[in-house]
């Protein structure tokens, strides 16, 4: 299959290597909220659709969007979109690409794969990139897999903006400089385990207050908090109840929130591993059976926005469980207004509660 390789020219990689320095520096001078472009709408990676939106949660419509719909990844494309963030104007994007026999791709013998990290100015101009379109590796500024990635100014040791990438395929979190250069790395690369310095299909990182990362360790069911000493110094799994960790966040009450995907739910746990809340995404009668939910966020409000893949569908809860917003009409897959098709992600723009928020306020 013929594949689009986009290269920054030296000029570009200048010139967003500035811009995104600018926005780190400006960051510091003003408030969050008006460091972030589009604050309180809802960015959602919505998979099979191959396109990353913004909707207004009052209208459900569609304000910004990025990718053509084509599962070939390419300057204006992005396959099989696992995670997104807003970083004040720029979008950050998980290119994470599509297996065979998956919605939102051509080739069912192949596969669509992206393996790319971009940023996007609002333009939908790509500034930066790291991994190679189409193209999966573990050598110098290539991928495999990528499935989530967020933006840090003053990762422990390295100051200055970075981008960690949870690189599933390869069985490792990175930290890359805007330089393209793997300054720090979680898991050995390739090697499927659960020993020390060791994951298995790994699907999320965050920096969490105390310099530690937080991983969904997605494949050994678990969640597992390490220094960047790499050393482990916590695990939780729910008293050995989760399974397919796919995301997790540490709270402000110091409690753990983990999108627990083979049982749809969301659980957050206690220091203690200990069960404190739950909601599960499959117990409506025309739920799909297993929708496997893949990303659960706390909001600023309190609220929980959850990422209900194989519903179709993003919805904030309350703590009482009940729906107060929803994106998506339940189980029907579409790529009209108000519809999705398979979103793994989902964020309030300009609310990190519980994440790494991309520049240190």
């Amino acid at each position: 299959m013929a594949r689009f390789h986009y290269r920054l020219t030296a000029s570009r990689l200048g010139l967003a290597l500035t811009m995104l320095a600018s926005i780190v520096a400006s960051a510091f001078a003003t408030t969050a909220a008006n460091a972030q472009s589009g604050f309180g709408n809802i960015l959602i990676s919505d998979q099979f659709n191959n396109r990353v939106i913004e909707v207004n949660r009052y209208t459900h419509q569609v304000v910004w969007h990025f990718g053509n719909g084509s599962d070939l990844p390419g300057p204006h494309s992005i396959v099989g979109v696992n995670d997104a963030e807003r970083i004040g104007p720029f979008t950050l994007m998980a290119g994470t690409g599509t297996p065979p026999g998956l919605p939102g791709c051509s080739d069912t013998v192949n596969g669509c794969p992206d393996n790319r990290v971009i940023i996007t100015d609002p333009s939908g101009r790509i500034i930066w990139q790291y991994g190679q379109a189409g193209v999966a590796g573990s050598g110098p500024n290539q991928l495999n897999t990528p499935v989530h990635s967020l933006f840090v100014s003053n990762f422990p040791g390295h100051p200055g903006p970075h981008v960690l990438i949870t690189d599933q395929g390869n069985q490792r979190i990175i930290l890359v400089n805007l330089r393209h250069q793997i300054v720090w790395q979680y898991g050995t690369t390739g090697v499927i385990g659960n020993g020390a310095n060791q994951l298995s299909n790994p699907n999320s990182a965050e920096l969490l207050e105390n310099n530690h990362v937080l991983i969904a360790d997605e494949n050994n069911n678990r969640v597992i908090e390490v220094t960047t000493g790499l050393n482990l110094v916590k695990t939780f799994t729910d008293q050995g109840t989760v399974s397919g960790a796919a995301f997790a966040s540490r709270l402000s009450n110091g409690d753990t929130l983990i999108t627990d995907s083979n049982n749809n739910r969301i659980v957050e746990v206690n220091g203690n591993d200990q069960t404190v809340w739950q909601y599960f995404t499959n117990t409506d009668p025309a739920s799909n059976p297993a929708p496997l939910p893949t990303r659960a966020v706390r909001l600023r409000n309190g609220h929980t926005l959850i990422s209900d893949q194989f519903n179709d569908r993003v919805i904030e809860i309350n703590k009482a469980g009940n729906i107060v917003f929803q994106q998506g009409a339940l189980n029907v897959a579409g790529s009209g207004f108000n519809q999705l098709n398979g979103p793994y992600d989902a964020k309030v723009i300009g609310d990190f509660t519980g994440q790494t928020p991309p520049f240190d306020f």
